[in-house]
């Protein structure tokens, strides 16, 4: 005699169907335009917004939003390129001096600006 045993789930449905069919066209659909009509003109591309998550929070936060208020934002962007620049290369040069490869290396400059961007460099 063959005992079958269920157990009840609140859960419906498959991971298969989860994003297939109606549920993937409906979001599909309802994603963000990748053009815009502004008037009678040609349609306009919106641009992506590429911000730091960190935005604002950071330990040197407070600092870096104060000098860019004082020297103004391009002379700011300048230095601030200039000075990632020579991280890089100093990063560069540390990995040529342990022997590390360009896959390490890239790695540790991600790495670096993940940290800025925790700290609050990149604000």
């Amino acid at each position: 005699m063959a005992t079958s045993i269920s157990v009840g789930s609140s859960f419906y449905g498959s991971w298969g169907t989860s994003m297939v069919g109606e549920d993937y066209t409906m979001l599909a659909k309802s994603s963000v335009p990748s053009q815009v009509r502004m008037g009678r003109g040609k349609p306009v591309r919106l641009q992506p917004m590429m911000k730091n998550v960190n935005e604002g929070k950071g330990v040197f936060a407070p600092i870096v939003v104060v000098t860019r208020n004082i020297i103004g934002k391009k002379r700011f962007n300048q230095l601030r390129g200039k000075a990632i620049a020579l991280h890089s290369q100093v990063i560069t040069e540390f990995c040529k001096s342990i022997g590390a490869d360009a896959k390490q290396r890239q790695g540790l400059i991600r790495l670096a600006k993940k940290n800025g961007e925790w700290l609050g460099f990149l604000a």
